[in-house]
């Protein structure tokens, strides 16, 4: 199956490159190209390719706006981001927009068209160092747990129940499970054992 790219760059000599490199590939498909983020827009919405291939910085409208609007607008959709710029504030601005990757200009050839594979499967495609900054960002909340989720781990950890726990801090049980839930998600584990090790590895419960 065709993978249908459209390639979303201001700089004309990049698209020429990018699509120079992806012709080649017997799977994929240059369908367009666009020069600034409403250009964008305009062409998914009326190319409907299967992937993106999208810069960040770039007149009219941004990389991360335009992906939010072809995200909305294009049902089934990929974009992969493709840009020099990888900071914290970038990074994140383009996942809560729907990118599905993240990709750096600097990504070796085979890795790029490996990862407009991956995008248009809807597999996460992202440079180790974008990875690493993710996984900092999802696990930096952690330093960042409410008082009540705080109260309710260091119940856990002294050996109480929900029903324990909800009745020393005037909560329900359900109130409890729910603040135990989040907690886990902040902390990136599934089960009581390990939010409570890792909260004390972290320091943000005493240690025994």
């Amino acid at each position: 199956m065709t993978i249908r790219v459209l390639l979303a760059d201001d700089h004309p000599v990049v698209r020429s490159g990018l699509a120079g490199m992806l012709a080649v590939e017997p799977d994929i498909e240059v369908v367009g190209e666009a020069g600034d983020g409403e250009q964008a827009v305009s062409l998914a919405t009326a190319l409907r390719p299967a992937l993106v291939l999208m810069d960040l910085r770039m007149p009219v409208l941004d990389g991360a706006a335009a992906t939010a609007r072809i995200v909305g607008a294009v049902p089934g959709v990929r974009v992969l981001v493709l840009t020099t710029y990888e900071t914290d504030t970038d990074i994140l601005r383009a996942v809560e927009a729907g990118a599905t990757g993240y990709l750096l200009k600097d990504t070796p050839r085979d890795q790029l068209v490996a990862g407009v594979r991956a995008a248009a499967r809807g597999e996460s495609a992202l440079s180790p160092s974008v990875a690493r900054r993710l996984v900092e960002q999802v696990r930096g909340p952690a330093e960042r747990l409410t008082a009540r989720e705080q109260q309710v781990l260091a119940g856990v950890a002294r050996g109480l129940s929900n029903a324990a726990v909800g009745r020393e801090l005037f909560i329900t049980e359900a109130t409890v499970k729910t603040h135990l839930l989040r907690a886990f998600a902040k902390l990136g584990v599934d089960d009581r054992t390990r939010a409570v090790t890792v909260a004390i590895e972290r320091g943000i419960l005493p240690g025994a």
